[in-house]
């Protein structure tokens, strides 16, 4: 098994992977340069967001010499799961959401309704659509949840 529960050391990794599928997935439906190329940088992230112990505390990280992805888990709701562009497509995805499935009792999270990509995925895993809608915080976007 390649998964792992993060440490310190991964985080300017996992922030990485983070910064750089949110420029690549999610600026072309939001279009807000000042968040995707400005407030949205590995330091920072580090610094402000994942250091918190309560987040670390919740990321494993599939690392088989490389940390090529990660997923962050909030008791049994799957927060995010990324896989750096380099390596998609290449079942690290899998790896990550089995695990989460298995490992952790993942059942529930929210998705970018536009990202019929990753709605696809979860869906394939047994996630399916409940009906549920929210707005993504400051945005004119919508989450939709699922469930297992």
């Amino acid at each position: 098994m390649n998964i792992r529960k993060a440490n310190i050391n991964d985080l300017s990794r996992v922030a990485e992977i983070y910064v750089f599928n949110n420029r690549i997935y999610y600026f072309p439906i939001f279009k807000d340069e000042d968040f995707s190329f400005g407030k949205l940088q590995v330091v920072s992230l580090v610094d402000n967001y994942f250091k918190k112990n309560e987040i670390l505390k919740n990321i494993y990280v599939f690392d088989n010499g490389l940390i090529k992805g990660f997923i962050q888990m909030n008791e049994t709701e799957i927060c995010k799961l990324y896989v750096d562009t380099c390596f998609q497509s290449k079942g690290i995805g899998n790896e990550l959401i089995e695990y989460a499935i298995k490992k952790l009792h993942a059942d529930n999270l929210w998705a970018l309704e536009k990202n019929a990509r990753a709605i696809s995925f979860y869906q394939r895993h047994g996630f399916h659509l409940t009906g549920q809608k929210k707005f993504e915080e400051g945005t004119t976007e919508y989450l939709v949840k699922l469930e297992r």
